[in-house]
């Protein structure tokens, strides 16, 4: 299958389980795969033949902003959804992070991966 890539988008949201993760928004990085079958696009060179990508990555953005939730794990399968709405993505890998949640690590987050088959 084939894949299309949106990497590291960066959102500011409220994530977390602490009081002060409540409070004020913090950076969350997210990173996406889409497997989807591209070869009609390729052939066509027709948008309307692959995937919007940029319409998928506008609608995670806004969501991880907007959503609030306790853990990445709740986010991650939220996006995983939204990426899964396109008819013709049959797979999403999401990864989300938050960048300084723990101490001396760069980040810490979780990657899942959905399929429309209900397959992991």
């Amino acid at each position: 299958m084939d894949q299309i890539v949106i990497k590291d988008l960066v959102a500011r949201g409220i994530i977390g389980i602490n009081e002060w993760e409540r409070q004020k928004a913090q950076e969350i990085l997210i990173n996406i795969v889409l497997f989807a079958d591209l070869k009609k696009a390729g052939e066509s060179d027709d948008l309307r033949d692959s995937v919007d990508y940029r319409s998928i990555a506008k609608k995670a953005l806004a969501h991880a902003e907007s959503a609030k939730r306790l853990t990445v794990e709740a986010l991650a399968a939220d996006i995983a959804r939204l990426c899964l709405e396109d008819p013709k993505v049959q797979t999403a890998r999401v990864r989300i992070e938050k960048p300084g949640a723990v101490r001396f690590a760069g980040s810490v987050g979780v990657e899942i991966e959905r399929s429309k088959t209900g397959a992991e």
